[in-house]
């Protein structure tokens, strides 16, 4: 019996808790782990630029004209397409008989070749009227158009118009006005809208020529100036 009570009255012993981790510990675990995430950087940056130091000038120079072909490929690609586009504009705007040569050199009879305003210098047609069109000094406003030089007028007749077997687009066509009695012909170059003309008038030899592009009429920007002589 006394044992019992010993054992019942016998002090429990109370069962200490497990220790928690100090601010200063936890502060010292995340240095670490810091620590550790700075030398990882550091050896991949280390690493990236000894590769970029193993490159030779030769490598560099190489790697530099391989960027700037592809960029000069890509470049071309866009100029194709869009010479292509300007192409297929070009001979619809013959077929349809609605376009305009806005030309940048114009060469006369005597050999003597001048570079002009394309807005000013050119040959066009629309709804079957045909207009000629020069104008060398745009500060001489007492020239026949007002623009340095003369504007024809005349209709058209006897169109003819083939395609060779490389694309390049040869057109012609009469023109018949009060001032103007001639024969056009226009050599479209296959894949763009770059084109020469040559005036031949029926009663002489002063030929006149014209090298620029064709546009469609509504899409050209040229200015007409007062047609005929005076």
């Amino acid at each position: 019996m006394n044992e019992v009570m010993k054992e019942i009255t016998k002090p429990q012993v109370e069962k200490q808790a497990a220790p928690v981790p100090s601010d200063n510990y936890q502060l010292s675990f995340i240095g670490q782990y810091l620590f550790i995430l700075l030398l990882l950087l550091s050896a991949i940056c280390s690493e990236a630029t000894a590769q970029e130091k193993k490159m030779t000038r030769k490598e560099k120079e190489a790697a530099w004209r391989a960027e700037r072909l592809r960029k000069r490929a890509a470049e071309e690609r866009i100029e194709i397409h869009n010479d292509s586009v300007q192409y297929m504009q070009a001979i619809a705007a013959l077929k349809n008989g609605s376009w305009a040569l806005e030309a940048s050199n114009v060469t006369f009879n005597n050999g003597a070749s001048n570079f002009v305003t394309e807005s000013t210098n050119f040959i066009s047609l629309n709804d079957g009227t045909a207009t000629v069109q020069t104008a060398l000094d745009n500060s001489n406003v007492y020239s026949p158009n007002g623009l340095g030089g003369i504007t024809l007028t005349g209709r058209i007749g006897n169109e003819e118009m083939k395609i060779d077997r490389y694309g390049n687009v040869y057109y012609s066509f009469g023109i018949s006005g009060s001032e103007i009695s001639a024969t056009v012909s226009i050599v479209l170059t296959a894949g763009s809208n770059q084109a020469a003309a040559t005036v031949s008038p029926n009663f002489n030899s002063s030929n006149l020529s014209m090298s620029g592009y064709i546009y469609p009429y509504n899409n050209a920007g040229i200015i007409e100036g007062t047609s005929g002589y005076y």
